[in-house]
Order: structure tokens, then sequence, then C-alpha cells
């Protein structure tokens, strides 16, 4: 049975070649929209949560500010200074908390390699900013790790646009840079990431070396913030209300006094974003699924009009014997065939497009965004079950009315 309907389908293929090119090409091209439309989509909301992940990683970062309510008798307006021994306290007193570190800034110190000399932010952290701050170094090189800040070492680690500045290209692991006249060794250099919020400028743009040798080197005993990642996102509102707590039993302020400390919170930042991806996709998702169904709708239309001229044709299969059943599988069958194989054209188009675009050099933040389109398989295989469902819808209502023809009526018509 399945090898005579193939022979008609081939036969009204060689027939109605416009109209089967038009038919696939209807299907094809709804494919291609959707397809490209969510792998673009997809690979746009990958770009701002990794845009916003390699700023803070899942992160509370926690400035030291104002009282704002009056405790214990103390008047408000007091000001909240931090230093390390209030991180130790809260990796000590929080479960919850995954990773910390302390940070010290200084925006406008000086680099010099040789003749070449560049200013930029600086910050001295502990090893684990490495995670908490998604500042891994490329191939060759490290972070800074537990000795370098026990041993106060003078160790320098280079966002990559800085490195570049200074070094032009050139290998700088090893090399001597002068930190404001005072000799660090390069150990390290980020590699090239995507980063939308920024702390101070770019990451790309700044110098790190470890806190204890900063502390050491300018004489500062209060940190510019501490940098906290909880165990568990879900953790984020209970060890920021903790965070409180614990500071304020420790530095005399209220735990309700939200201007006492600020707290930028990424976890908070991520899900916004995350909620923003989600919505671009459901978006995408609805526009490509009405071109899909327009597509359907001109198949059903061409199918209705194949049964109107293959009327008599229809009758006579009738007359002779033909059941219902094989008059509506003929036309199931074709326009099942029809989308399916215009839906592995537009897949096959899609893939190709997807491929070439990402073998685009990503040379700019732009291109990092736009040309990172995510073709996955639940997409691939969404769209071949709707080109299923369409093909079966837009062959069936036709073929019924094909099945329902009098064939002496049919036998009539002109």
């Amino acid at each position: 049975m399945w090898a005579i309907l193939f022979e008609e389908f081939w036969g009204d293929l060689k027939a109605q070649k416009t109209r089967a090119f038009l038919t696939m090409f209807a299907i094809t091209w709804g494919t291609i929209a959707i397809v490209l439309l969510l792998a673009f989509g997809q690979g746009l909301g990958d770009a701002f949560m990794r845009g916003t992940v390699n700023a803070g990683n899942h992160i509370l970062m926690i400035y030291g500010g104002e009282t704002g309510m009056t405790y214990e008798g103390l008047p408000k307006g007091r000001r909240i200074r931090l230093d390390e021994s209030d991180l130790a306290l809260l990796k000590e007193t929080i479960p919850g908390i995954d990773f910390a570190s302390a940070s010290y800034a200084k925006w406008g110190s000086t680099f010099a390699y040789g003749s070449v000399k560049s200013t930029t932010y600086m910050e001295g952290v502990q090893p684990q900013f490495e995670m908490l701050r998604s500042m891994y170094p490329d191939s060759g090189g490290r972070f800074i790790d537990q000795q370098d800040v026990a041993l106060k070492r003078r160790v320098l680690f280079l966002g990559d646009s800085m490195a570049f500045r200074l070094f032009k290209g050139a290998n700088p692991i090893g090399k001597t840079v002068t930190v404001d006249r005072v000799p660090f060794t390069v150990i390290g250099v980020m590699e090239d990431k995507l980063q939308f919020d920024n702390n101070n400028g770019p990451d790309a743009d700044r110098a790190i070396i470890p806190a204890s040798t900063f502390a050491s080197m300018y004489g500062q005993h209060y940190v510019d913030h501490l940098i906290v990642r909880p165990r568990d996102v879900a953790l984020a509102p209970r060890v920021k209300r903790e965070v409180y707590e614990t500071l304020g039993r420790r530095h005399k302020f209220d735990a309700r006094d939200v201007r006492a400390l600020g707290i930028w919170d990424f976890v908070e930042e991520t899900k916004m974003i995350s909620g923003i991806s989600t919505g671009i996709q459901v978006f995408l998702t609805v526009v490509g699924g009405f071109t899909l169904l327009i597509a359907g709708v001109g198949v059903a239309n061409i199918m209705y009009v194949v049964v109107r001229e293959r009327t008599r044709e229809i009758g006579v299969k009738l007359a002779v014997g033909a059941r219902r059943k094989h008059i509506m599988s003929q036309f199931v069958f074709e326009a099942l065939l029809l989308c399916l194989t215009g839906g592995a054209i537009g897949l096959a188009i899609s893939g190709t497009v997807v491929g070439l675009v990402r073998m685009v050099p990503q040379s700019t933040m732009t291109l990092q965004i736009l040309a990172n389109p995510i073709l996955s398989w639940p997409v691939a295989f969404t769209a071949v079950g709707i080109l299923t469902v369409i093909g079966l819808a837009a062959g069936y209502l036709p073929a019924r009315r094909a099945a329902a023809v009098d064939p002496v009526e049919s036998l009539r018509y002109e």
C-alpha cells in the first residue's frame, strides 16, 4: 500500500511541479523562520546570562553604609566600615555561604612595563575572588592562591585588555611590571569573557593583587567591599538577612536598617535576566508558531484545490471499488510527505546558517551577543513534531472531503 501511495505521490508531483514546489517552499520557509528565531533567541538569552554571571557569579556584594535608624541609644547617621574580620565572622556564622572574598580597591594606580605606562582600577583580593567574579586565567597562567596571600607576595593578575595595553600581544607571564613604582611579577592574564554589569569598569581593564599585599602596601585597614556567594541560590534571601543580623550585632545597628549596608544582589539580577530571556523565547516561539500555522493553512488550501482538480479521478477510483480510507490515505500521505520534506529542507538550511554564523569571529561584544545562535535537538524535534501535526491537519480535512465525494456526481464533474 505504501509503495502505491508513494507512486501516486511521485506521479502527482511530476504533474504539478509548481504546486508541489510552492507547498514545500511554504513549509521550508516556516521551518527556517521558527528554528532560526528560537536559535537566535536562545543564543541571545544565553549571552545575556553569561554576561551577567561573568560580572558576578550569583554573588552578594556588601558595602558599608550609614545607619538610617537609631539603635540602643546610638544615633542614626553613623558610618559603617567593614574589614577582613567581618568576612571571617560571616563565614564562621552563616553556613549558607559557599565562597567569599574581601576586596580592597584603588583607582588610578600607575602600571609600567619598560616605556609603556597605563593607569587602571586595581583590587586586592583573596583566592576565591576568581570563582566569585568568573576571572579565570588564560592558558599558561594562574590566579592568586592562598600562598600569595599568606606570604604577601608581589604578584599581579591582569585583565586581558590591560595586559594588551602593556605588552602589545606578547606573553606577559613571568614579566615584571611596576605598580606605583613597586615591582610585581605577572602570574596570569584573564581569559576573554562577555560582561555586562560593571563594578568600577570591566574586568578586562582590571589589575588584581593579593589582599594582604594591598593592605600592607597602602596601609589600608578597611575593605572596599565584601563578596559572598550562597551555597544555593534559593538561600540568597536568607543569607542576605543573616548578613544584616550578624554585622548588625557587631557594628551596633538594627538588622532592619537597609541603609547600614549596601548589598548588590547579583542573584536577583540573574533571576531578572532569566525572566527576560524566557519572555523573549516565548515571544519568538509564538511568532514562529504563527508562521508555521500560516504555512499549514497554505498547504490545506492547496490540498483543497487538488481535491477539486482530481474529482473525476476520485470518482473513478470509488466506482471501481476503492475504499474511502484509501482515498483519505492518499491525500493525507501527500500532505504529510510534503510537510516533512519541506521541514527537513528547512532544518538542513537552518543548521547550515547557524553553523556559518557561529564561525564568525566574535571580536566585539555585539558579535558575542548576536553571532551566538544555539540550535538544540529539542528545538529541532519540536519543529518536526509541529510539522507532523500541521501535515496531518492540512491533509485530513481535504482527504475527508475527497472520500465523501459521490461517485456518480464526481463522474459528471467538469
